[in-house]
């Protein structure tokens, strides 16, 4: 039986530390400027997105806790359509707050991409962007947006051409979900193709230590009126039931796979509806490199070692070490608090093979530090994790350097999936990555 991954914290006090004075945390404090951490949403390329030929508000077609989830829905008619005749949806992904479909328009029709959705548009595909008002909350919440704009295009398409739904990261697994309970209840969902771009189909990796921080250091920022604070973004339901390994707060101790009760309802969920839905053909699309190339980071090697002039406050971050016992990540401090960690048989995923997140690039710079370049970005989305290969999506007992051009096929949940050749920043548009769904998607 394979050995729970965990997270070890030692809180005990460090030699030489002292009480911090009301000034010094006040300071402090003024140098932990209050957004939320872990987003990275792009800054929107240059040049403005096409207005939508229609737009719809969305509200979810069913609840999940009470909530019913809302978003909006860009159409973009190809040229020369006058009504839906060939529609593809595309689900925003993982983010805080709600979406921003100009920017993911941009996003997916930027010059590296071969300005995927303009040629999509051009080969007659009718293009529907599908945001979310909340990118954060349940997923099944938003699987039930997902599902009402299926319906809207059904309802409203002109002719009978089946229905290309996906999207990028966890719009992935909005869709994936809507689809397989779609089929489970019965319902018609009139999809031909299901396809995912760089999405977490068996869990997503944000270092441990760094979701530590986020819990860490809010805790000493002033709370402002309307504002999240830094670890909105890793508490909330969308992390709980997308991140592989989970901590509740700072001083959480024991299993993290299993950390979240979300998760684990969210897995079992899946499976009764069927995992994946099963009338579609299932493409897949993968930022990391297909060839099991991981990053250039040496496990437990040292990230990032800060401390203040004061010594009231540090933050210590080592790149994940490669299972092990009790195998030290990193620890902080402010005055007298303090947090020493370590893992035990957790994996080393921040050189996985996969799309990439600037991790430790974004807590250094909100902590206001530097950091050496080469280690800005960790793994966000495992490659092997992307293609849906087949392993249990809570114990991770899977070759993280797992050669994809050349495994068997029946490992695999997707019909046909395409990786990256390096290790590329999660969810860009790449060109060999647009061309090959475009290929596919236009038949």
């Amino acid at each position: 039986m394979a050995q729970k991954a965990e997270i070890h914290v030692n809180r005990s006090l460090i030699e030489g530390l002292a009480e911090a004075s009301p000034s010094q945390l006040a300071e402090l404090a003024a140098t932990l400027p209050q957004h939320v951490w872990f987003s990275s949403t792009a800054p929107a390329e240059e040049g403005d997105a096409p207005e939508p030929t229609f737009t719809w508000p969305l509200h979810g077609a069913y609840s999940h806790q009470g909530k019913v989830a809302t978003g909006t829905a860009h159409v973009h008619l190809a040229p020369g359509h006058r009504n839906l005749e060939r529609p593809l949806i595309l689900a925003d992904g993982f983010e805080y707050g709600p979406s921003d479909l100009p920017a993911l328009w941009q996003h997916f029709d930027a010059a590296e991409g071969g300005h995927f959705l303009t040629r999509l548009g051009e080969a007659g595909i009718d293009v529907i962007l599908l945001g979310f008002e909340e990118r954060h909350t349940y997923i099944q919440a938003n699987a039930g947006v997902a599902a009402a704009c299926i319906h809207r295009a059904v309802a409203e398409r002109i002719g009978s051409t089946p229905l290309a739904v996906g999207g990028v990261s966890m719009g992935g697994m909005i869709t994936r979900y809507a689809l397989a309970r779609m089929e489970a209840e019965g319902v018609d969902h009139q999809t031909g193709t299901y396809f995912s771009w760089d999405t977490p189909h068996n869990g997503a990796w944000i270092p441990l230590i760094l979701q530590q921080m986020a819990y860490f250091f809010e805790d000493f920022t002033p709370a402002e009126p309307g504002r999240p604070k830094q670890a909105e973004l890793i508490r909330s339901e969308a992390a709980q039931q997308l991140l592989w390994a989970w901590v509740e707060n700072s001083k959480y101790e024991g299993p993290v796979a299993t950390a979240s009760q979300l998760r684990t309802d969210f897995l079992a969920e899946l499976d009764a509806y069927g995992s994946f839905p099963v009338r579609p053909l299932k493409l897949g699309v993968a930022n990391g490199h297909g060839e099991g190339v991981g990053l250039k980071l040496t496990p437990g090697e040292i990230a990032f070692d800060w401390k203040n002039q004061y010594n009231t406050a540090s933050a210590t971050a080592r790149v994940q070490p490669d299972k092990g016992a009790k195998q030290p990540i990193g620890g902080m401090h402010i005055a007298l608090t303090v947090r020493r960690s370590s893992t035990t048989a957790v994996p080393a995923l921040d050189g996985a093979p996969g799309g990439t997140l600037p991790s430790f690039g974004l807590v250094a710079k909100a902590l206001g530090i530097e950091v050496d370049e080469r280690f800005t970005n960790t793994c966000f989305v495992p490659a092997v994790s992307a293609v849906a290969l087949d392993f249990d999506p809570a114990v991770w007992e899977v070759d993280l350097e797992t050669d994809l051009t050349s495994v068997d096929p029946s490992r695999v949940a997707l019909d046909d999936f395409l990786c990256d050749t390096e290790n590329s920043p999660h969810s860009a548009p790449r060109r060999a990555l647009t061309d090959w769904l475009f290929e596919r998607v236009t038949r």
